[in-house]
């Protein structure tokens, strides 16, 4: 019997295929969105999920109060975990590890065919101690945890032994090997182990032995015995023994604080320590996961949300338009239930015809979506891989959306088709009365429900785009064109190189200046509390401090609203501030400001002017106080301005002159720079994705909103067709006539827009409160994504409505 149906399904596709492609493209654009998100959320949800009793291992992490704002930093203070390991109970495990810089450069001096290898940038390095095995469930195949005791020892995971030693059957023979990191650590192999298979945010791929930190000067960078410096490369991760609570450990990390650090915090704003679950690693912003990328669930949810949306719409078009074609259909089923068939088996037809739809919608679905993950390539996490007959949750996950589509779309008008009466279908009455019926209206809210969707995400995408161009436009308080910065290594044993490539540069035509220090706004930040006496009263402020020359402050436009410029020195001996920064001080008048001291209990330096604000990180954040400052030896940033008139090919060859006088100075350092203007842009990655998606997102609503709209049309226009054909008898025009069928459906648009303006306000304005800095609201944002949807609806309109007002009336009236 099932063969039969589906025999008959095909024949009924075939004689109706503009009517089964317009159903397959809906089903097909709603299963895709849904499968390409599928990816993206299954693969973030997917990190750290294989530890055994996670939910009894957690980070410490430490907030931080200062005045005038808090820090939340994913580190601890070095000499916490010997204290934590020595002093609290009730851990089953404490571990803690330091993360290498990233810019290292490993060298193996005698691999397997006798030659040195350099590898310079290598990331993923870290100082673990034997307890970080304990916690993470790798795989052994060469050496034990126990060699991280001893000082200069190293353990590889297999994929960098590899990259290191070549390919290898005895990993046991790689133990012994030399490994020297920035040409200062030399360490010997201690082990090898198999990478984790899984999804982690642990992408850790060398291992130095703890003891190794106190072997060098690195001792004194990591602060070892400083409980008042907090470290994010310093990492803390613990496993609660059973029984043991949360709050029993904070509580132990609060007297273990307050016991040795308690001289640090302030009475008012103490440094607390809390525990982190695992399972939080990948999607708290507020810490980070050793800077590896992170999702965040607002935006995993929204699109959810928008899948659920797009299928939606998807099986609503195909009701829509299964339903219109029913008084094709209905001479059919009169016959069939006239020959004995039940309601049943009509039922059983009308899915099995659905199904099969849907299946090949969905195999659409599948041999698109390469295509689909290439375009959203910048979206897209960078391990997300779609492979369906090797990963069975996707196949899993395509079956059971298959089986929820067939019975969502094709169950209604199953139902609808299935109730026809044998007499009145084969009287041509099936549809006498009916257009006022219930199931009509049932169709109309279907439709409308489209149109708000597709309203939202066309205003939606309205406001995203006017706020980045908000952003991106709005004078930030300096120039950011035509300017280019890059950094000298911070490991370079020749200090003396970076004074020689200041002159060199200097001296290449294309540059008309050349200045140090870090770039007006950037990502890092480096803060310290400042002190001002103001007669008996003092003010603390968290501020942050830059570095810079004479010649960066000409070269960004930075204003000078009061005193004068920094002058030359080798020392910290002034400081220019921000405007925001001397109101904190209580000065209306930035004038005031000018000759007073600022700074810490050590040391207090006057201030020599005040700049007028500017914006140091994106519009979402308020501008704070900040202070400028000289010393001597800052050549670790490097400013170029490059002729703005020049253009691309003039900057070019500037940029090559500077590569290759970076090379005759830095020959084992690759030479990279950043344009500051796209530095800025970078600020804002996030909006444009979510601007790209809600774009595609917005045409694809409004693609299968007009089909429904259009399946609503067919069906009207079929139930009229008589009514029209005597109204072109009696005189009425094409126009009047038009004007007759489309007011009704006009009507559900503007009923969609006055149900979507207040809903896309509340969401917009929830999302512009992340921004400190936002654009308005326009009322002509509403206007434009209502004109917009009322456009495109009367060009559907009219695709159907013209045709049946000017067809011939005689050929319409013939039946009757």
């Amino acid at each position: 019997m099932l063969r039969n149906y589906f025999l008959i399904a095909l024949r009924n596709f075939w004689k109706n295929r503009v009517f089964s492609f317009i159903n397959v493209l809906g089903l097909s654009i709603g299963i895709s969105a849904a499968l390409v998100i599928y990816l993206i959320v299954s693969y973030d949800l997917s990190f750290d999920k294989f530890h055994k009793e996670s939910n009894r291992i957690y980070r410490v992490v430490t907030d931080m109060r200062f005045p005038g704002q808090d820090f939340k930093n994913s580190g601890v203070p070095t000499p916490l975990p010997e204290a934590v390991r020595r002093e609290i109970t009730g851990l089953e495990v404490s571990t803690a590890f330091y993360l290498f810089n990233s810019d290292v450069k490993v060298t193996v001096p005698a691999t397997t065919n006798g030659k040195e290898s350099v590898y310079r940038h290598e990331p993923n390095i870290v100082f673990a101690d034997e307890y970080y095995f304990k916690l993470l469930p790798y795989k052994w195949l060469a050496g034990s945890a126990a060699s991280l005791k001893d000082p200069n020892v190293t353990v590889l995971t297999k994929s960098r032994a590899e990259k290191y030693f070549g390919n290898f059957k005895d990993a046991g023979r790689l133990v012994g090997q030399q490994v020297y990191f920035n040409d200062t650590v030399k360490t010997t192999v201690g082990g090898i182990v198999e990478d984790l298979p899984q999804r982690t945010d642990f992408s850790f791929k060398e291992f130095i032995s703890l003891p190794t930190i106190s072997e060098t000067s690195m001792k004194e960078n990591y602060g070892f015995l400083e409980w008042g410096s907090v470290n994010s490369s310093s990492q803390l991760f613990i496993k609660l023994a059973e029984g043991t609570t949360v709050q029993q450990i904070e509580k132990q990390l609060k007297q273990l604080r307050k016991k040795y650090a308690g001289k640090n915090d302030q009475d008012n704003a103490p440094t607390i320590h809390r525990l982190q679950p695992i399972t939080e690693l990948h999607f708290n912003p507020d810490y980070d996961n050793f800077d590896q990328r992170q999702a965040d669930l607002t935006t995993l949810y929204g699109l959810m949300l928008v899948a659920v949306f797009l299928l939606v719409l998807g099986c609503i078009n195909f009701i829509n338009l299964t339903t219109a074609q029913a008084s094709q259909r209905a001479k059919e089923i009169g016959v069939r239930k006239t020959l004995g068939s039940s309601k049943k088996q009509l039922v059983l037809q009308f899915l099995s015809e659905t199904t099969l739809l849907t299946i090949v919608a969905t195999i659409i679905s599948v041999l698109i979506t390469p295509w689909i993950l290439k375009i959203f390539s910048d979206f897209i996490p960078d391990g997300l891989t779609f492979n369906p007959f090797k990963e069975t949750n996707i196949l899993a996950f395509l079956a059971v959306l298959a089986i929820v589509v067939s019975v969502l779309s094709g169950f209604y008008p199953a139902l609808i088709l299935s109730r026809f009466k044998p007499v009145t279908v084969l009287k041509n009455q099936a549809y006498t009365g009916t257009h006022k019926t219930r199931r009509v209206w049932i169709r109309k809210t279907l439709t409308v429900s489209q149109f708000v969707i597709a309203q939202v995400f066309i205003m939606a995408t309205i406001i995203v785009s006017k706020q980045i161009n908000y952003s991106l436009n709005k004078k930030l308080g300096y120039k950011k064109e035509a300017i280019v910065f890059f950094y000298t290594s911070w490991h370079h044993s020749n200090e003396n190189n970076r004074a020689v490539l200041y002159q060199k540069l200097k001296s290449i035509p294309g540059i008309e200046s050349v200045a140090i220090g870090s770039p007006p706004a950037s990502s890092n930040t480096n803060t310290q509390t400042m002190s001002f006496m103001n007669g008996t009263k003092e003010t603390e402020t968290t501020v942050e401090i830059k570095y810079a020359d004479t010649a960066y402050f000409r070269m960004y436009g930075l204003k000078l609203v009061a005193g004068r410029p920094l002058q030359q020195s080798d020392t910290i001996a002034e400081y220019l501030i921000n405007e925001t920064y001397a109101k904190q001080l209580g000065f209306k008048n930035p004038a005031d400001a000018v000759g007073r001291l600022i700074g810490n209990n050590d040391q207090k330096i006057p201030i020599a002017g005040v700049l007028a604000d500017f914006h140091t990180k994106s519009t979402h954040v308020a501008i704070k106080p900040l202070a400028y400052a000289m010393r001597k030896n800052n050549y670790g940033m490097f400013n170029i301005a490059l002729n703005p008139a020049a253009g691309g090919a003039a900057w070019q060859r500037t940029l090559d002159q500077v590569a290759k006088e970076w090379k005759t100075l830095f020959p084992e350092d690759d030479f990279t720079y950043t344009f500051f203007d796209e530095s800025i842009a970078a600020f804002y990655k996030s909006e444009r994705n979510m601007a790209k998606l809600l774009t595609w997102a917005t045409g694809l609503a409004i693609l299968i909103s007009c089909l429904g709209l259009l399946g609503l049309v067919i069906y009207t226009t079929n139930q009229r067709v008589k009514e029209i054909g005597i109204r072109k008898v009696l005189g009425a025009s094409v126009a009047q006539r038009v004007s007759l069928l489309s007011t009704d459906f006009v009507r559900l648009v503007i009923l969609a827009f006055v149900l979507a303006a207040p809903i896309t306000w509340w969401g917009i304005y929830k999302w512009l409160e992340s921004f400190a800095y936002r654009t308005e609201i326009s009322w002509w944002i509403f206007a434009l994504g209502g004109s917009i949807m009322m456009l495109i609806a009367l060009f559907t309109l009219s695709i159907q409505i013209i045709r049946s007002a000017m067809a011939n009336p005689v050929k319409n009236l013939r039946t009757e």
